[in-house]
């Protein structure tokens, strides 16, 4: 059963988490630029299986391992608060990259499946993903609500829609709305360094945060 109770912390906190401009969002959108919305979106949905993969490992094995050990979570908690702590700040120094993204030039059409693959692997290997799962998920999780790794599925499940409204979002505009953004790379840099301070107190607000039992 899915802890409603804590399901609009949870919900704004993933939704924060996905909106920061990752390396997920940084390839939808260099997709859209070179190869048009159809293949940005089909990236997205690449992402987005993924992502998908991520969570059925977490969900079947490390999952439980962490709704049964204080001490596995703690230390994932940490790693993870630790690593979207370091993401913040790589994000400020290097602001220029989704600025750069806008700007990648034109390439050759590829099949759509190679598209998918592309995403998929991107998605897959995204360390964001795992951050939310590991360390974020189970901190939503309320033992008295029944079986702990169906919630984490079932939360986990909710992220990975929410990721590919985010992606889809961003497929679009970057497929329609390339000749605007690639006038005011400013406004990409803005972006992106607002979201690494956004990540900054996520993670220090992780780092300090107990197990919500």
């Amino acid at each position: 059963m899915l802890p409603s109770h804590h399901l609009l912390a949870f919900l704004v906190t993933v939704y924060v988490l996905i909106l920061v401009p990752g390396p997920s969002v940084v390839f939808v959108v260099s997709r859209g630029l070179a190869l048009g919305r159809r293949a940005a979106l089909a990236t997205a949905v690449g992402n987005e299986a993924g992502l998908s993969l991520q969570l059925a490992l977490v969900s079947v094995g490390l999952g439980a391992v962490i709704a049964r050990s204080e001490t596995v979570f703690v230390v994932l908690k940490l790693a993870g608060a630790a690593y979207l702590v370091a993401l913040g700040v790589r994000k400020i120094r290097d602001r220029h990259e989704l600025a750069a993204a806008f700007g990648a030039g034109a390439v050759a059409p590829r099949r759509l499946r190679r598209t998918l693959r592309e995403g998929f692997v991107v998605g897959a290997t995204n360390p964001k993903g795992l951050v939310i799962f590991t360390a974020v998920l189970p901190q939503f999780v309320d033992r008295a609500q029944g079986d702990a790794a169906l919630q984490l599925l079932t939360l986990g499940a909710i992220c990975v829609a929410i990721a590919l409204l985010s992606d889809a979002a961003w497929a679009v505009f970057s497929g329609t709305a390339r000749q605007w953004l690639g006038r005011s790379p400013r406004r990409l840099e803005r972006l992106s360094a607002t979201g690494g301070a956004m990540m900054i107190a996520l993670g220090v607000g992780l780092a300090v945060t107990g197990r919500r039992d």
